[in-house]
């Protein structure tokens, strides 16, 4: 008939893998899913690879601030290619995104003012580790207003955000103290850290007052390393806390805050999408010339297939890792 006709032909619908977290108390599992289908808004994008970051693990448990309903596909970051056409971005444009959920499966569709064009230098692993890492490190100790000629000490500088806050605040010209855990010390000072010390050495609050303590702290890690950094901490400095990776939130003292007159800043990148997208896309922006210009070098220490996933959270349960660990969704083969 005229009215058949004049319908569209009905969606094919297949399955994709995907990695789901289907209750908050049972492991994560690769499962096969409907594949998703884009709505007003989205785009549908074919995943190449997904960063992992300590998040993700309390994304699994249903504890992350920024809550998403179970089951939840893991991934809170990724980069891929557009499979068809819609708001603004062609198909086979090669895209990151943050997208919060959803990163980890051979498709997603995602809302398009989430998605970034990807300079065609960057290859599709190092974008689908980018955002978060860097993004947090930039915009951190920018609001931490770390000035050229300061001290910045960077607690778990090997980790993956540390990492890229010993290059930051290197080419925002500051002296870099980085403390990492015993031989992961290499990796921090082939990024530009002045000086690295063993964040498990029981003189390490000497040892930092022997430097002359730091302006700034970025700090990932929370738990004791908090209270040897602040007495490290100069009159009038500034204290960043990015992130709680040892799963000891540290006990904050306000008299020796009082004392010392200094600031205690907490920093959660996420929050300026909501916030200040502005800033977050002037940042990245930054960022990316810093990549094209050859004066970013991130760091990956594992690519695993998706089928590795669980055993990519458990590198970074572990601290295993150094830098970033990335999942390739475009492949099932097995290592």
């Amino acid at each position: 008939s005229t009215l058949n006709a004049r319908r569209p032909p009905a969606r094919r619908t297949y399955l994709v893998k995907a990695f789901v977290a289907s209750y908050p108390k049972t492991p994560p599992a690769l499962i096969e899913v409907a594949a998703p289908v884009p709505a007003f808004g989205e785009v549908h994008v074919k995943i190449a690879a997904c960063g992992l970051n300590f998040a993700d693990r309390l994304l699994a448990k249903g504890t992350y601030q920024d809550k998403h309903p179970h089951p939840v596909t893991l991934g809170m970051e990724l980069a891929g290619t557009v499979l068809s056409d819609a708001n603004g971005f062609e198909a086979g444009t090669r895209v990151a995104v943050f997208a919060g959920a959803g990163g980890l499966a051979e498709q997603g569709v995602f809302p398009a003012d989430r998605c970034i064009a990807l300079p065609d230098a960057m290859p599709l692993e190092v974008a689908a580790g980018f955002q978060v890492a860097y993004g947090s490190s930039h915009l951190a100790l920018v609001k931490a207003r770390l000035v050229a000629g300061e001290t910045l000490l960077v607690l778990g500088a090997a980790g993956g955000v540390g990492l890229t806050a010993v290059e930051i605040g290197k080419l925002m010209g500051a002296r870099v103290i980085a403390c990492a855990r015993g031989k992961k010390g290499e990796v921090p000072k082939r990024a530009g850290a002045d000086e690295v010390l063993d964040s498990d050495d029981p003189d390490l609050k000497a040892k930092l007052k022997a430097l002359g303590g730091a302006d700034v702290v970025y700090d990932p890690v929370g738990g004791a390393g908090y209270r040897t950094a602040l007495s490290a901490l100069r009159p009038d400095g500034r204290y960043l806390l990015i992130g709680f990776a040892s799963g000891d939130l540290p006990e904050i003292a306000a008299n020796h805050l009082l004392v010392k007159n200094v600031s205690v800043i907490g920093f959660w990148w996420g929050g300026y999408l909501v916030s200040n997208p502005a800033a977050v896309t002037a940042s990245l922006r930054q960022l990316f010339d810093w990549y094209i210009e050859g004066r970013l070098h991130p760091h990956i220490s594992n690519v695993l297939p998706l089928a590795h996933a669980a055993e990519g959270l458990e590198l970074i349960r572990s601290r295993r890792a150094t830098g970033k660990v990335v999942i390739r969704c475009d492949t099932l083969a097995a290592l």
